[in-house]
């Protein structure tokens, strides 16, 4: 069993930036692709952004590309987002997840994180 925990979230203004972080309780992290989703108010769930084993393969959503960077930290079992040029539109919760496939479909996630709140205004 995996459980992630993120953490980071907040509120922030137009134009700026958050990094969020994604703690897993697991020494097979490196296991694990892991993901980024996000969920606006009335919103099917969002694919941000995953990398693969050891950092190698990443990818991201269109409306984050050029905005958005993930990493990961394989000796402390973390996920990062570092999040900039923020706007409005990018208002949700965000959410880690793990998964043994490297792809941007949630159905192919099994652990999830609980979330983390991003609110920016404009």
């Amino acid at each position: 069993q995996v459980q992630l925990v993120e953490s980071g979230g907040g509120l922030v203004q137009a134009g700026g930036s958050l990094r969020l972080s994604c703690a897993a309780n697991t020494n097979t992290f490196t296991n694990y692709a892991m993901g980024w989703f996000r969920q606006a108010p009335g919103k099917e769930r969002e694919f941000v952004s995953v990398i693969g084993w050891g950092g190698g393969s990443i990818y991201y959503g269109d409306s984050v590309k050029g905005r958005f960077t993930i990493s990961r930290d394989d000796a402390k079992n973390t996920l990062y987002l570092q999040m900039n040029s923020l706007s409005p539109e990018d208002t949700a919760v965000y959410y880690c997840a793990a998964s043994r496939a490297l792809s941007p479909l949630s159905v192919h996630y099994d652990y999830w994180g609980q979330g983390t709140q991003v609110t920016v205004s404009s």
